[in-house]
């Protein structure tokens, strides 16, 4: 089963088109590439666990710099955290990255596991990107980014051992994404999402949440959304985390950084006030 690449193709409607126009320009973001200049593993998401507040006692010269760093030790945490929760993959397994971004998170997979990983990403810049990293590591035999739309992806059904979204799925339909989820999942399989969601218990979008959507052009759910559409499509939740305590110190850090862009004070404002939770969730495909 393969699905053209064609713009026109990929991109189904406006708001997609509006997407990818954001991130196909937005080459030089600096919090993305500065971060990723340390040690060459570019990502797309936030940070968590403790930080080492020492950064902020170094002389003026090297103080931004080691923030840097040190965010940037956040958020490869990060990555790691999402990787373990992957369960036992085996070299001849095949994972899938939907909306991977300028790749840091499959560069470790494949890394880690030694299997097949694919990537998928309605940027075409971000999928340029990304497969030079996997080319210049020597890893495109097994380690491959597609110009493709994850709610659609071609790949062939049952092909897929586990797949994750990493802060991607916002800019998606729940209900069409779990569907294509859990088409190409293996019997058993695995998924795993780190997301920003809204508390639907204190009601609807609160103004910070609303700020971080007009920010990012996201369209952040609910979190009742996210099980509501996994329930209709033989995804069973298994671990249910509330990150939030542990990405509050990366953010107030990131106030401190040269690379800070405003979005930090929204992000504060909803986590701290309860209106938004930063949510891992572990879910296996099983059929009833």
């Amino acid at each position: 089963m393969n699905t053209p690449t064609t713009a026109n193709s990929v991109l189904r409607s406006e708001y997609q088109k509006s997407v990818a126009n954001y991130w196909n320009t937005n080459q030089n973001d600096p919090v993305n590439l500065l971060l990723g200049h340390v040690d060459g593993y570019y990502h797309h998401h936030y940070g968590i666990g403790a930080v080492n507040w020492s950064v902020l006692e170094q002389p003026e010269a090297t103080r931004d710099d080691a923030i840097i760093r040190e965010l940037h030790r956040l958020e490869h945490a990060q990555a790691e955290h999402l990787l373990k929760k992957l369960g036992p993959i085996k070299p001849e397994s095949r994972l899938l990255d939907a909306g991977s971004g300028r790749g840091g998170t499959s560069l470790m997979a494949h890394e880690k596991f030694k299997c097949q990983v694919d990537g998928v990403s309605i940027s075409e810049y971000q999928v340029g990107f990304a497969n030079e990293q996997a080319a210049k590591r020597g890893y495109t035999d097994k380690l491959k980014y597609h110009f493709r739309n994850m709610l659609d992806t071609g790949f062939e059904t049952g092909s897929i051992d586990a797949i994750w979204t990493n802060e991607t799925t916002m800019y998606v339909d729940l209900f069409k994404l779990y569907a294509e989820f859990s088409r190409l999942l293996k019997d058993g399989g695995r998924y795993v999402c780190i997301t920003g969601c809204y508390n639907d218990i204190t009601g609807g979008r609160s103004r910070a949440v609303s700020e971080i959507d007009a920010k990012y052009i996201c369209n952040i759910h609910p979190r009742s959304e996210y099980f509501k559409a996994m329930a209709a499509n033989n995804l069973v939740p298994i671990e249910v985390t509330d990150l939030t305590p542990d990405t509050i110190p990366y953010w107030e850090l990131r106030t401190r950084c040269s690379v800070a862009t405003g979005v930090e004070d929204p992000f504060l404002r909803a986590y701290k006030e309860g209106s938004f939770h930063y949510l891992l969730i572990v879910a296996d495909r099983i059929v009833r």
